[in-house]
């Protein structure tokens, strides 16, 4: 009888000091950073599936800027190469440079925007205006996504970092810290200059 009190108390102890070192926690956060980050992935691809359309309706306007829709095309095809998946997310070189192309092409896309003032027919055309603001809400999308997915790496990187979690993230699961998504383009970091 005594042994089968013994028994009865010991199982829910385990359990219970069990689910407070990182049985759950660690993976339950990385699979919220890996969603997080598809989330990413699909703003982005969402914004690269808007551009040939947006750089097809400048071209029967804006001949002559035939460069800058050659550098938009180029930035898209290079972008749209370079893959980052779940398992990489650990590896700062290849989110860097996944974050470098990404920003390379904000950087194409925001010249083809600017040289659009130059065609006031083009800026009053439905195609255009339709899919300029396709492309505005595109972008606050992966404003969002970036923000929630380096949210839920912190997240993470705290659970594998902090106690009981780090038992479990270490011992069981192997954890590795995640790289959040950082700007790439040069002086993100500073306000631009508007002169009148």
């Amino acid at each position: 009888m005594l042994n089968k009190w013994i028994k009865f108390l010991i199982v829910p102890v385990v359990a219970l000091s069990l689910s407070a070192c990182g049985i759950n926690s660690v993976p339950t956060a990385e699979e919220n950073a890996k969603a997080k980050w598809a989330d990413v992935e699909s703003s982005y691809q969402r914004r690269a599936d808007l551009i040939p359309n947006l750089v097809e309706t400048v071209k029967g306007y804006a001949t002559q800027e035939q460069d800058t829709l050659t550098a938009v095309v180029e930035a898209r095809a290079k972008a749209t190469s370079i893959q980052v998946n779940a398992d990489d997310l650990g590896d700062a070189t290849k989110v860097q440079e996944y974050a470098a192309a990404q920003g390379a092409l904000s950087q194409g896309l925001g010249r083809l925007l600017a040289t659009v003032e130059a065609y006031p027919d083009l800026k009053s055309n439905q195609n255009f205006l339709a899919l300029q603001s396709q492309l505005e809400g595109t972008e606050n999308r992966i404003n969002v996504a970036r923000r929630d997915y380096n949210e839920a790496v912190r997240e993470y990187n705290t659970t594998i970092r902090t106690f009981p979690d780090i038992i479990g993230a270490k011992i069981i699961h192997g954890a590795k810290p995640m790289e959040p998504f950082q700007a790439t383009t040069e002086g993100a970091d500073e306000a631009p200059a508007v002169k009148f």
